[in-house]
């Protein structure tokens, strides 16, 4: 089943059509941050170490597309100095992770996978563990995230997209 689901999700314009479309117009008007019941992508998640038990939760992030911009300078320059685009340091994966951290304060980030765009957005569905929930402290499999050593590790470039950015991988 979950090599099926893959293959459906290599092309998911031509794959699932009126219904990749209805998700995207139905994505677009919600919020930034989104809290799901279960991934949208099941067989990406749980490649990436999700588990349908007690203290996993997974968010849909939305970010912007296209370069950065820095507000206009007033006056004193001429045009062709005002250098207003820019790339980030991060590609918009580990934004959208960082983004989720933000609004979990208490839980880590585990891992984050793509899960469409259009024009305008990306959208990631990252997954996020609850390091003091009981459930996850018992998991041999996970239970490495509850140390003091892995706080805060988006923000270090610690997950599988941080460490991408960082030419590590």
């Amino acid at each position: 089943m979950y090599k099926f689901l893959a293959k459906l999700w290599k092309r998911p314009r031509e794959n699932l059509g009126e219904l990749w479309k209805e998700k995207l117009i139905q994505w677009r008007k919600e919020g930034t941050v989104v809290r799901l019941e279960k991934p949208t992508r099941l067989d990406r998640a749980r490649a990436l170490g999700y588990k349908a038990k007690q203290g996993f939760v997974v968010v849909r992030v939305k970010v912007k597309k296209g370069t950065r911009k820095t507000p206009k300078p007033s006056g004193g320059r001429r045009p062709k100095r005002s250098g207003r685009f820019f790339t980030t340091k991060f590609s918009k994966q580990v934004i959208a992770e960082q983004k989720a951290a933000r609004r979990f304060p208490n839980l880590e980030v585990l891992n984050s996978y793509w899960v469409g765009e259009d024009g305008n957005h990306t959208w990631y569905e990252v997954i996020l563990v609850d390091k003091h929930h009981p459930a996850i402290k018992n998991d041999k499999d996970i239970s490495w995230i509850t140390e003091s050593q892995h706080t805060g590790r988006v923000f270090r470039g610690l997950t599988s997209a941080g460490k991408k950015s960082r030419g590590l991988r």
